[in-house]
């Protein structure tokens, strides 16, 4: 695929905060640029068609931004992510090259349906095309993106990436969408670098016991949907769901129906006055405040049009204050919107710094 653009020079880029990357050598900056909807059309979940040559452009538009990692699948686009995001870095020198996290586990094709597969073959052979497609030789960070539905147990799918890992062929593995049960045989095996689980402010599940487990064993957290797909950008209504085209996954979700769609709406809207407060948008404030989670250390946001990069690196450097953070505490307990704990920060002279911004935050 030969898709051209042409990416600023590194003495020009910004340099944007980081985290270290669980143990791993690597430093991660607070957001990274997701690729799903840069896949088209292809697997049943799908974002509407998708414009290579913008997206090639968002590829480098995120690097151009400071930028240092991107996110995709296999699955998405059916390989077509891995794809364009191969086109895009192929135009970079080594090294101002983005870490690339990509995900094996979910194959296409088989028996008219996709199937979550474990074996350690698969894998070995899934790897193999992702390398192929991204044109690169080692992957920085390989997820099993579901758990396997063919009988597969965690201990020879984990096992496999353990291998592989050693062996050199990625750098870090991790899991993604897996139960706190399921991260704790896989450790048994060996050392969990990173969990991908889903969180914001609508969906704060992995905030009771994933996150916690991944700071007390020092395991990177990336978690993905902190826009929650798109809700928490402050751009979203009833009129908008209904312009969505028909192959948009969004359009019949619950989460973007009924009573879900306003109480979501309404959280966003109260997010409004602290993204002018900072001169920045709603969608940053809703990804900063996945940052001022403790254990948190990157998010996702997903883009396949570079005005929506410039819209959205803000987040990376954006701190909540005692205020911001109490503010929308207090509108996720109002709107009622979402599922899991509130987190509610710690007035200033009652604790130490931590936490977003330098502000603790607990669960409640």
């Amino acid at each position: 695929m030969t898709l051209s653009a042409s990416p600023s020079p590194a003495s020009t880029r910004p340099s944007l905060p980081t985290r270290r990357f669980g143990l791993t050598d690597m430093h991660f900056t607070r957001v990274g640029l997701g690729t799903w909807a840069m896949g088209g059309l292809g697997p049943k979940m799908t974002w509407g068609d998708a414009d290579d040559r913008a997206s090639v452009a968002t590829v480098l538009r995120a690097v151009e931004l400071g930028i240092n990692w991107v996110d995709t699948a296999a699955f998405y686009g059916w390989g077509h992510s891995e794809e364009v995001l191969g086109a895009a870095i192929a135009q970079l020198p080594e090294a101002e090259r983005p870490y690339i996290s990509t995900k094996c586990g979910l194959r296409w094709g088989l028996a008219e349906r996709t199937v979550r597969v474990g074996t350690p073959a698969s894998i070995r052979w899934e790897l193999d095309e992702s390398l192929m497609r991204l044109g690169v030789e080692q992957i920085d960070v390989y997820y099993v993106h579901w758990p396997p539905e063919d009988a597969t147990p965690i201990e020879e799918y984990w096992g496999e990436l353990v291998d592989l890992r050693r062996r050199g062929k990625i750098r870090a593995a991790g899991l993604s969408n897996h139960t706190l049960a399921q991260v704790e045989a896989a450790e048994a095996v060996g050392h969990v670098d990173t969990l991908q689980p889903p969180f914001s402010a609508i969906d704060r599940d992995a905030a009771q016991d994933l996150i916690p487990w991944c700071l007390e064993h020092e395991a990177a957290v990336v978690n993905y949907a902190p826009m929650q797909n798109g809700l928490l950008t402050g751009t979203f209504s009833e009129q908008r769901v209904h312009r969505l085209a028909d192959n948009d996954w969004r359009k019949t979700h619950a989460n973007f129906t009924g009573d879900n769609l306003a109480r979501n709406v309404a959280l966003a809207e109260a997010m409004r006055p602290i993204a002018d407060k900072h001169a920045t948008s709603v969608g940053s404030v809703a990804v900063a405040w996945t940052l001022a989670v403790p254990g948190v250390t990157a998010a996702i946001f997903g883009a396949r049009q570079p005005a929506q990069v410039d819209s959205l690196v803000a987040a990376a450097g954006l701190e909540l204050d005692y205020e911001d953070l109490a503010a929308i505490a207090s509108a996720i307990e109002t709107t009622g919107a979402g599922h899991g704990p509130i987190f509610r920060p710690v007035p200033p002279q009652a604790g130490t710094a931590g936490g977003g911004g330098g502000v603790p935050v607990v669960r409640r």
